[in-house]
């Protein structure tokens, strides 16, 4: 039997909760072509995706858009591969919309879907920070937090592949906010990037743009420092149950809040060895990919038509 060839170009496509992404690579991870859009709210962010990545497409001269072969696209909340359905997203807003042929029709691709921390998780274990370890939690820090875990060198997906969703341990029981999803005082309503910053102009009255600000002045700000302090309080805890019951050697922080850099992994390595006392503390390092995880996974999906 031939061996089937990799795809030669790809066209990848990150939806977050704040910002769609698109990129074609070549086989090298070369950048072909990107693009970034806001995310509108419910299924209008469908239609962003296709303009997305139909414009990326125009864009190519005619002798490299023949060669581009397979399309992913990476979605977050809960995800049905299987029946091309993304069932659930509290954070963008759309309920059980059917993905079906809607892309491939527009690209005139074959496009495969995912769960997009589940693509950049993946990928950081792969390819990345996490690559030739065999245990490892990858924690995505964004809009919202969720992650991967690999166990004895395999990905964990669980029922329905939804394992990963960290984001949503409850850490908070008593006084914590409610979250999209429902529940009280989640690790997202604590340590995401908007709870940061909401927790900050709640604490001075000062709006500010966003979590970067905070990790900008922890240095100079007590109250910046206060609120960085109880985020990071609030990863540990969710991380807590975790390293108990699986002992991942390395956790691997990637997604925009990872810029934060040295002082978000030393700070959270130091409070999991505060916390731990049976199961060692694992080694806290930063992705690779950064904020690209998903678009990097996403176009290393593409071409392998599968995450092992």
């Amino acid at each position: 039997m031939t061996a089937v060839e990799p795809p030669d170009l790809v066209l990848a496509v990150d939806v977050g909760g704040t910002t769609i992404k698109g990129e074609i690579t070549d086989a090298a991870g070369a950048v072909l072509g990107s693009g970034i859009v806001a995310t509108p709210s419910g299924e209008a962010a469908f239609d962003a995706m296709g303009e997305l990545g139909a414009g990326l497409l125009a864009e190519l001269p005619p002798v490299q858009r023949e060669r581009v072969a397979r399309a992913a696209v990476v979605l977050p909340g809960i995800v049905d591969p299987a029946r091309s359905l993304a069932v659930f997203s509290s954070n963008v807003g759309w309920r059980d919309v059917k993905v079906g042929s809607r892309f491939r029709d527009r690209w005139e691709l074959p496009v495969l879907i995912e769960h997009d921390v589940a693509v950049a998780g993946w990928a950081e274990w792969r390819y990345g920070a996490g690559r030739g370890c065999d245990d490892v939690c990858v924690l995505i820090l964004g809009t919202g937090i969720s992650g991967t875990l690999s166990v004895g060198g395999r990905l964990v997906r669980g029922a329905a592949g939804q394992a990963g969703e960290y984001g949503h341990i409850p850490v908070r029981h008593r006084d914590g906010l409610r979250c999209p999803c429902g529940n009280i005082g989640c690790v997202e309503t604590v340590a995401s990037g908007a709870a940061i910053a909401r927790a900050y102009s709640a604490r001075t009255g000062r709006e500010i743009p966003g979590a970067e600000a905070v990790f900008a002045a922890l240095d100079t700000d007590p109250d910046a420092r206060a609120v960085f302090d109880d985020a990071v309080d609030a990863l540990a805890e969710g991380l807590f149950g975790i390293v108990h019951a699986t002992c991942p050697e390395m956790v691997v922080l990637g997604g925009g809040l990872a810029g934060a850099g040295a002082v978000l992994t030393e700070t959270l390595q130091d409070r999991l060895v505060q916390l731990l006392r049976i199961a060692p503390a694992p080694r806290v390092v930063l992705g690779q990919f950064g904020a690209r995880a998903g678009l990097v996974g996403a176009a290393h999906y593409a071409r392998a038509g599968v995450l092992e």
